[in-house]
Parts: structure tokens; sequence; C-alpha cells
């Protein structure tokens, strides 16, 4: 018997021995690779995690990201909401602060009642999985060594991060579902708030994904959702984070969500971001990382800082709806019973043109070609009808097209761009290049090139001051002028005429651009030549073509709002030109500084001649084309433009603006260019083909197009308690020989002038 009892002990030892040498094997073999790869000590200083690229505002706020399948931003410990990380770990690690990485207790209670009391993994070994092993697989034993993996990198782990690094890394990387990859993403996304403001029942419904976001979607499975919230409550609870009264009046709580979707083509200053897109793709392929590899913008999570102002941003795509929404319901009103719209002045050929061009640029065309269709099918594909949904002002419409169709009721739709510069750094501080990027990706600020207009006209008069010494107060004939053929490379005589056809009397100079008289420009062309102002023009960073010919002094280029108003802020800056800036700096995900932007500037005009220029455009604003900016007229007295068009007015601004309005042949497009001391702020509002606008000029004139985003823009902008934007003057400078108080010298023109405010009726360019 004895000897029996002997045999039995010593076999249970064999055994025993035999498990624990076994056990401590296996652990061993999976330690150093034998089992599989393994991460080396390298690999888990720096775990391979794929980070968004942000795109962080000059107010500290999120743009937008650049992203493959990870919209994950990483973030501290101290930027997670306590009442989280305790749901964290009453939920899915009651000893995580006491164990190793390996829970025993939990282990042993899951082997002996098969996980029907709950799992035995730690938030250490999710992270383990997550990280380095990945999905579980379905075959038994390839489970077993995964498990075992995660146990001794769930080790490893705890012998190089504190337990705070821990719980940073598991929730920086879990996908929440809906892009939210990431704590701080899913925040955003689910709540529209940083982890931090989270509040504790929005904590624990995260939480309480974590088990399975897919499945745990407080979308789809909302009454799910809900439960396993509650049962966060419940297990805070039991392990005395809140009390039972709190879970009680908690667990009675809906899901509040306030989801904020996050793709490259919804958000705040989507056309910007685009932009920013193409800029950084240039910035990487110049740019190495020091082991001599390129950048990724859609991994490495680089911090790009830009100039845009989120608060100012948002006045301004605010300020484009606002106005564009009403436009846009007069512009369908007035083509209701035109059969050929949106389209005007055009042969049937020319329209037909049109129309196929779009076609082949369009998606469906380039989808059904790579498809292998013949351009027959193509063509006829769009014949057919077919259920679409298409935009509108008042959100998407779901309706039956036939797509040929849609190409025509999309060419209806008025484009604007729009753009707004600190000339003193040329920091850009708000960019808007459409209506919807959604549905419009062409962007009107830097793409998009149109004629200017009158907008070219300062130009010419700050040349004509500089070379001349002319004063605003200097009088020209208001009649017709030629110049001769072949004196400028023309071939013909050039006698350009006024829009309104009026002639006769003297008009000064500030009275002439302030109502854009095509006759004193020709004057002044004559008298200084159009190279000059062509150089000018270049000097003030317009890189698009302007001919050195006498038609550009009537706005005859084509050039980008974003040269516009980059060439207007030399005027606000004493004669210097600062090229527009939009990137400050760009930071790698660890904060090291690898591109900080230089300034670059060029000294142009004089300060004299900036002044004098100055002053003619605020005349504009005071008695031209861009008076309704402060005038009032009495509501009854308004005419139907004032009361439905010009959206906002009246704006009845008094501080000092110098501006310019713009309107091209047929109306086809409309600017407005306004400055302050310390902000400039360019317009432009147009079909998206020339042969696309209003037919009277009253409505397609830059001072009805454009000028009333501005004017919303700007009291948007100056109700700020943020932003302190300029009411001062501009400042005189110290020496100022040129005259520019007329009324000492020029009493009964001014006179005169008061009586030309066209702009009170409507009419003017």
């Amino acid at each position: 018997m004895m000897k029996k009892y002997r045999l039995y002990v010593i076999t249970f030892w064999i055994i025993f021995v035999f498990l624990m040498v076994s056990f401590f094997g296996i652990f061993y073999s999976a330690s150093v690779g034998y089992l599989g790869e393994m991460p080396d000590f390298r690999q888990l200083e720096n775990p391979k995690t794929n980070f968004a690229s942000e795109i962080i505002s000059s107010d500290n706020k999120i743009l937008g990201k650049y992203y493959f399948n990870d919209n994950r931003t990483p973030i501290s410990f101290d930027e997670i909401n306590t009442k989280t990380i305790e749901a964290l770990i009453a939920i899915e690690d009651e000893r995580f602060y006491s164990h190793p990485g390996i829970d025993l207790k939990a282990t042993i209670r899951a082997i002996v009642f098969l996980n029907t009391r709950g799992g035995a993994s730690t938030i250490s070994q999710q992270l383990a999985r997550q990280l380095f092993v990945g999905v579980r697989s379905r075959n038994i034993f390839q489970a077993i060594i995964q498990k075992i993996k995660e146990w001794v990198i769930a080790v490893k782990l705890e012998k190089q991060y504190t337990k705070e690094e821990i719980i940073t890394m598991y929730l920086n990387i879990y996908d929440f579902g809906y892009y939210g990859d990431g704590i701080k993403s899913a925040s955003n996304i689910y709540f529209s708030k940083e982890p931090i403001d989270l509040k504790i029942e929005e904590s624990a419904m995260l939480v309480g994904m974590l088990q399975n976001s897919s499945y745990y979607d407080p979308f789809r499975r909302t009454d799910i959702t809900r439960n396993r919230r509650n049962l966060v409550f419940n297990q805070m609870e039991k392990n005395g984070y809140i009390t039972k009264k709190e879970k009680d009046s908690l667990k009675n709580l809906p899901l509040e969500l306030k989801y904020n979707p996050q793709s490259h083509r919804r958000g705040l200053a989507t056309y910007f971001r685009s932009y920013l897109r193409g800029f950084m793709k240039k910035w990487t392929s110049e740019n190495l990382k020091k082991d001599g590899t390129k950048y990724n913008l859609y991994v490495d999570g680089l911090k790009i800082y830009t100039t845009v102002n989120a608060e100012m941003q948002q006045y301004a795509e605010d300020a484009v709806a606002e106005h564009m929404k009403n436009l846009q319901e007069e512009f369908f009103r007035q083509n209701d019973t035109l059969s050929t719209a949106p389209f005007r002045d055009l042969k049937d050929d020319e329209e037909e043109r049109i129309i196929n061009r779009s076609m082949r640029r369009s998606e469906r065309w380039r989808k059904m070609r790579l498809g292998g269709k013949s351009t027959e099918e193509i063509e006829q594909s769009f014949e057919i009808p077919t259920e679409m949904t298409v935009y509108s002002w008042d959100g998407e419409i779901d309706t039956l097209m036939k797509p040929i169709d849609s190409i025509r009721y999309y060419k209806h739709f008025l484009q604007a761009g729009m753009m707004s510069m600190n000339p003193k750094n040329g920091h850009v501080m708000a960019w808007v290049g459409g209506i919807d990027y959604k549905n419009f990706q062409y962007d009107h600020v830097m793409q998009s090139k149109r004629q200017i207009g009158s907008t070219f006209k300062p130009f010419l008069y700050a040349t004509a001051i500089d070379q001349l010494k002319l004063s605003p107060c200097d009088s020209f004939p208001d009649m017709i002028h030629c110049i001769e053929p072949y004196k400028y490379g023309n071939p013909d005589a050039w006698c350009p005429t006024n829009s309104s056809d009026k002639y006769g009397g003297m008009r000064t100079l500030s009275n002439a651009l302030a109502n854009s008289k095509n006759t004193i420009s020709a004057q002044l062309i004559d008298k200084v030549g159009p190279k000059p102002v062509a150089d000018l023009a270049r000097n003030l960073g317009v890189s698009s073509n302007v001919p050195d010919v006498p038609a550009i002094a009537l706005g005859t280029p084509d050039l980008s709002v974003y040269e516009m108003v980059g060439a207007y802020g030399a005027f606000a800056n004493k004669g210097i030109y600062v090229k527009p800036v939009m990137v400050t700096r760009i930071e790698d995900k660890n904060g090291t500084i690898i591109f900080q932007s230089k300034p670059e500037t060029k000294d142009v005009l004089s300060e004299e001649s900036s002044y004098v220029t100055l002053k003619l455009l605020e005349g504009v604003t005071k008695f031209g084309s861009g008076a309704r900016l402060r005038h009032a007229i009495p509501e009854d007295e308004r005419n139907y433009i004032y009361k439905n068009i010009v959206t906002g007015y009246p704006f009845k601004f008094e501080n000092a603006i110098a501006g310019k309005t713009g309107t091209t042949q047929n109306q086809s497009d409309g600017w407005f260019i306004g400055m302050v001391p310390n902000l400039v702020t360019g317009v432009w509002v147009g079909g998206e083909d020339r042969s696309i606008h209003f037919e009277e000029i009253a409505y397609g004139q830059g001072a009805t197009m454009s000028l009333p985003i501005w004017g919303l823009f700007m009291k948007k902008c100056y109700e700020s308690e943020t932003l302190n934007i300029s009411k001062e003057d501009f400042e005189e400078p110290e020496s100022l020989n040129i005259i520019i108080d007329c009324s000492k010298i020029k009493g009964k023109e001014l006179e005169d002038e008061s009586e030309d405010i066209n702009d009170l009726l409507g009419i003017g360019n």
C-alpha cells in the first residue's frame, strides 16, 4: 500500500514537473520565436501603428485629416477622461493595476467555467493582440498558439511600459467603426467633442463598444448598445466608481449621439484641404526622413499647422452659402422659361460641345470606359432614366433622371470662390473654393482663372500714380479715347466705351475709378503704356499671363482669386508684396518640427503710391459701385434687387474700407475685393461656363453677385470677440506729397461725384 502511495506521489510530481517544464518551455519557445514571429525590443519600443495626418488651424482646431483606412490620432493619458479609464478597468480588467499582464485568477475562472463567467484577457493582452498578433484564428491549435503569444507579449509590454501608457496605447489603437480609429476620432465622430470632455454615459458607451464595435453599433443596434453601456455602469458600481443611485439614474438615459462624420469630402475647409493635399504631395516628394525614406501623408501621423482660422473659415463658408442659395433661387427663376437654360448667347453646336465635353469628363464615362464599354454604348447610357441622388441647396434629392439631363441640371448652379488673407504676413485666413465640395470639386480659389474686369484697374491707377505722381483729384475728360493702330502692338485702333454709354464733363481719378470709367482707363494706359502695368501685376505675384496690350486696362486677363488677393495685399501693406502663406510648420508624430515656413516678400510700390491707391479704392465704397456696403435705403423704398438679391442688406459699415467691384462681358464674372488694414478678402461668382450668366447687369454685376458675400462675412468677423479685425483707418505714410483731399481744390467736382452714385439704382460695374 505504501509503495502504491509512493508511486502516486512520484507520478504526480513527474506530471507536475513535466507540466511546469512544458508550460515554461512553451512560454520560452514563444518568447524566442519558435512558435512564430515575435516582436523584438525595438518593435515593442515603437510599435507600428498607422496614424492619420492632422490639418490644424491657426486657432488650434482640427480642420481635417488625411488617412487611408486608419483615421487615428494619438493622444496622451492626460487627454483621456477619468471616467473613461474607470469604465474601461471596470468592464475589461478589474485587477489591471495589480497583475503583471496576465490575470491568473481570471484565467483559472475562464478555464473552469469555459468563459461563461467572463473572459480572461487583460487590457495588456488585448493590446498585444491588436498590435502584434491579429485576429483570432478559427483553428483551435492556432488559436492556442496565438493566446500563448498574447500572454508573452503582454508580460513584455508590462515591463516596457507603465500602466497609464498601456491604457493610452489601447484606447489609441482600437477601431470604433465609422472611421473612428482611436478614442479621439471616436469621440469626435460619435459625440463631436474631445475625449477629455466626454460625459460618463458617453465614456461608458465607447468603452462598451470595445468588446465588438461592429456588433455594438449605436446607429444600427441602439438597444443592444444601450444594454452593453448599462452593463458597464453595473461594473462601475461593483468596483466603487459610481454609487447605486448614480447607476440607476445613468441607466435610464438614452443614447444621445451627435454624429460628426469625418471624410475627405465633408467638414470644414474642404477645398483648402484638397489644395493642401497637393502641397503635401510635393513636399513629401522633396523632403525625406532621416533614414532616407519618404514621408507618407496617410499613415505617418504628421501635424500640418496651417494659417487658416477655423472661426473665420466657418464665417466665410456661412456667408457663401447664405448668399449663393439666395442668388441661385433668382437664377433658376430667370431661367425657368429659357429654352437653352442655363446657357445664353450660344449656337446649337456650341451648346452641344459643352454638354459632350462634360459628359466625357464625368465619373460615369470614366467607369464605363474602364469597364470596356464602347463610346456608342456609353453615350446611349446617358439617355436612359436612372435613379440618382442630386444636389440642391435644400439638401440632396432622390430622383429619376437621364444622366445627360443631370449634366445640364448641375450646369445651372452658380459657383463661388473666396479667399481672405492678412496682408501684413500673408497668412491665408479663409479659403472657400466652391459651393459644395462633394458635388463640385473644382477649386475656384487656386485652380479657376476667370476674367477679372475692373478689379484690374487699381494696377493701372497705381502705375500711373507711381510714374506720373497723379493725385486722386486730377481730372480727365470723360470722352472716348482712341489709341492709334500699332502704338502698342494693336493692329487696329482701340477705342473702349463706358458700360453706361454716357459721356461728358470732367472726372477726377477718384470718381473715374469709383465708377469704373473705361474712357479714363484708356487715357491712363496710353500715358504709362501697358508693359509697366503688366510688370506691376507680375511683381505683385500674378503668375498667369498678362499680355502687354492696352486691353488689360479693362481687365481682360484671366486670373485666380488667389492671385488677386495676394496682389491687393500689397496695397494694404505699404507697397510690400507678401506671398500668401498656407502652412506655418509641419511636425512628425513625435512633435519634431520638420518644416518651418519662411516669408517671401518684395518691395513693389512706394508707400506713398500704395496709400494713394488705397484712398482711391476707399472712394469706390463711399460713392461708387461698392457704396451699398455703407448706405441704407429705407425698406419701403428699396427696389426688387435690394429686397431679394442683395443678401444681408443693409450692411451699414462706417469704418475705412478700400475695395473694387468687377464685372466682365455679359455678366459672366462678378468680383469684389475688399480691404481693411489687416484683412484682404476677394470674392468671385459666376457660372461654370462663361455662357452661364444673368441677362441683366443689375443682377450679374460684382456688386450684386459677390459684394454681399464680403459684407456678410465681414459683419460676422466684426461681431467676433476673438478675431480682432481692424476698424481703423489705413496708416498714412510719414511723407505724403500727393494731395488726396479733393475738397480743398475741387469742390464742384465733388458735387458731381455725389450725384454719380449709380449703385443706389443698381447700376454700375
